[in-house]
């Protein structure tokens, strides 16, 4: 987001805590992004809809005592979101999953080169699939979310340099089960 659309965001912020029907602007922005985001952690429909739901429910209940840190108001959402992931599984011990769609790991992995191959991303899949879940959340924030390093440790509750080392242990343990060169 540009420094004005943060500025113009923490507005519309300010006055939904003054009238919570302002908040539906905030809910119609980001509800598909924590819809998609919490759908890949549990490719469940009904599931996602629930933890959405909740979601929206706990920012708008705690909206007053949200501050601005310079961050986008999504990355409050995120934490959000993925808190209540992380509650739901350990509340119903239920293995947790990470669900890829196809067409956003081509993006993710330049698919227009014509060596990329369905065999590599089976493999891809496979492998994220057998990654530990903090791992695979961390990727998953930076290269699906597209999320910055502030906001990955905003949403993560670590520091800024903990999101980066956890990055790059992260790609390395892909590099290491993930023996493919995607340009060979």
């Amino acid at each position: 987001m540009t420094e004005e659309e943060i500025a113009a965001e923490r507005l519309l912020i300010e006055a939904s805590k003054k009238d919570v029907r302002k908040f539906s602007a905030l809910y119609d922005r980001y509800f598909e992004g924590i819809f998609e985001f919490i759908y890949r952690r549990t490719d469940d429909e009904a599931l996602s809809d629930d933890l959405c739901s909740q979601t929206f429910f706990k920012a708008l209940e705690n909206l007053k005592r949200y501050e601005f840190r310079g961050l986008p108001f999504s990355a409050w959402l995120y934490r959000i979101a993925t808190n209540e992931v992380n509650k739901h599984f350990n509340k119903t011990n239920r293995n947790r999953v990470f669900s890829l769609e196809e067409e956003r790991v081509k993006e993710l992995m330049d698919a227009e080169d014509e060596g990329f191959t369905q065999a590599q991303l089976d493999l891809l899949k496979k492998t994220l699939s057998e990654l530990p879940t903090a791992t695979v959340e961390i990727l998953e924030l930076r290269f699906f979310e597209q999320r910055s390093f502030s906001e990955i440790a905003y949403i993560l509750n670590i520091g800024e340099s903990g999101a980066k080392m956890r990055l790059y242990r992260a790609v390395e343990k892909l590099r290491s089960h993930f023996n493919i060169s995607w340009r060979e």
